[in-house]
């Protein structure tokens, strides 16, 4: 198992009602799961589904969320958010 730090960005953070969490888990996807049913709300569950997720500042793909982890990794929980130029 690793240590899985899950930070939360904007609307992230408010459905989280935290800007970070650490979870032990083997994978980013059981993670995510663990979160979701600890929070057990079904607008957090909304918009991590909506979010777009880095991995070590990487942008994380569905097979990167099912890698087996041997080392603590820093996920980003971004959701959509509008702007621009």
């Amino acid at each position: 198992m690793a240590l899985i730090s899950l930070h939360y960005w904007a609307g992230a953070r408010a459905a989280a009602g935290t800007t970070t969490e650490t979870i032990e888990a083997d994978t980013v996807r059981a993670a995510l799961q663990r979160a979701t049913d600890e929070h057990a709300d079904p607008h957090y569950t909304r918009v991590l589904a909506a979010s777009s997720l880095l991995i070590d500042g990487q942008q994380a793909h569905a097979d990167d969320l099912d890698r087996v982890l041997e080392r603590e990794v820093r996920v980003e929980v971004l959701p959509p958010f509008a702007g621009g130029a």
